[in-house]
């Protein structure tokens, strides 16, 4: 699968990058936000011997955009786009299907704001799972909308979920 994804990636002109499994807490707060549910749910968090709040990374983009601040390749006007493979941790509720530890691949297109990258992800997506041997793949595409129809659309979804509220535990 990993060379089917460095061969799929490359030729859409994606490199690999490899970030750290363990990174400062702080990564991941500001990137995701400190009321998700990945940072108040699902982090392995812990003090290290210096005292200071590392996680297990439990998804790649943070350590990605890190990396790219670090190593100063944000100021470029080339767009960045890498691929990453590796092990995630989410602390979650044992139940059939997941897993403390999984894999994820995935890919970043950095600098880059318009719909043709969008649909080039989709492409490179494609030619990675037939490669893979998969043969009936359906793609269904989905917007937020326009910053000018979203308060309609939350409005619209909220409602429809409040009408169901009785029906969802807590942690829905």
């Amino acid at each position: 699968i990993e060379h089917t994804a460095a061969r799929a990636f490359s030729r859409h002109g994606y490199r690999e990058i490899r970030t750290p499994i363990l990174e400062y807490t702080e990564v991941f707060k500001r990137s995701v936000g400190d009321s998700s549910d990945i940072v108040n749910k699902e982090m392995y968090e812990f003090l290290d011997k210096g005292n200071r709040s590392v996680t297990m990374r439990p998804e790649n983009t943070a350590g990605v955009v890190r990396a790219m601040v670090e190593h100063k390749l944000l100021g470029s006007s080339d767009p960045q786009l890498f691929w990453y493979i590796g092990p995630m941790f989410r602390y979650e509720r044992m139940q059939a299907g997941r897993y403390r530890q999984f894999w994820q691949i995935g890919a970043e297109s950095l600098g880059v704001a318009s719909p043709e990258s969008d649909a080039e992800s989709l492409l490179m997506l494609h030619d990675f799972l037939r490669e893979l041997g998969l043969k009936q793949l359906v793609f269904s595409i989905n917007s937020v909308g326009t910053p000018e129809s979203r308060p309609a659309f939350h409005a619209a979804f909220r409602a429809f979920f409040q009408e169901r509220e009785a029906r969802f535990c807590g942690d829905c």
